[in-house]
């Protein structure tokens, strides 16, 4: 299913991963790529974090009623993002350790990193 985003939510989403982007880099982690896509999903932000790869999947949500932003990653999502992450390492092929990350937004504007968030799903 494919869905368009609404031009506020879409600016909302953008503001929302750069908000992450900075605070990542900040961290030390270095800007590779935004919103590769293909037709199995699409990976936020790529970064890089010393010697490893890193795919970073930013979630806002601004309630937590239903769990959060970090509780809306289910397997289908790791699945998509699994996927996302194997296509863009086919396209460049880089020797390095990777791993996904999250960073969860909530409606305060409170951020959290979680590193090593999950593994790959075939």
């Amino acid at each position: 299913m494919t869905t368009t985003a609404t031009p506020w939510r879409k600016q909302l989403g953008d503001t929302k991963e750069r908000q992450a982007r900075d605070y990542l880099e900040h961290q030390g982690l270095h800007h590779i790529a935004s919103n590769v896509r293909c037709k199995r999903g699409e990976l936020d932000l790529v970064m890089r974090d010393g010697d490893t790869l890193v795919f970073v999947e930013v979630r806002f949500r601004a309630s937590g009623r239903f769990g959060g932003a970090a509780a809306s990653i289910d397997s289908r999502k790791q699945a998509r993002l699994s996927a996302a992450a194997a296509y863009y390492l086919q396209r460049h092929p880089i020797a390095l350790p990777c791993r996904f990350d999250v960073v969860a937004i909530d409606g305060a504007g409170a951020l959290t990193w979680i590193r090593h968030a999950f593994v790959a799903r075939s």
